[in-house]
């Protein structure tokens, strides 16, 4: 019985690690996301971060020969949405193996994710 029990644990335990294991490595995935989006002319390149931050912007000199400040602004503003949707859509990708199955990816990644999402009904207090 005791040996039923100790193999019991074992198999949990190294389950639990792969588990710990996969997390780690989804982590360092996560940490190093950037992407760089393209104009289609590639007159404008920009880089962004997991976070969404602007890691880079990369403007080819012949752009202000091209396009009116308006436009660049535009173009910029255009990259940096592609690069962050397209970070965001890689997070996912990454994070869905993670998650349970009852919890649907939009409730947590969607635009309009909240905090409910992760948090259990409120207990009721029996009668």
């Amino acid at each position: 019985m005791a040996n039923a029990f100790e193999a019991e644990i074992t198999q949990l335990a190294a389950e639990v690690n792969q588990k710990i294991a996969r997390i780690r490595e989804t982590y360092e995935e996560l940490s190093a996301l950037e992407h760089t989006a393209h104009s289609r002319d590639e007159m404008v390149s920009v880089t962004v971060g997991r976070h969404g931050q602007v890691r880079g912007i990369r403007l080819n000199p012949r752009v202000y020969r091209t396009l009116s400040p308006s436009e660049l602004a535009d173009a910029i503003m255009q990259q940096v949405n592609d690069a962050t949707a397209a970070v965001s859509e890689r997070s996912r990708q990454l994070l869905a193996p993670l998650m349970p199955e009852d919890v649907p990816l939009e409730q947590v990644f969607g635009e309009h994710a909240t905090l409910d999402a992760f948090l259990p009904a409120p207990v009721e207090p029996a009668p």
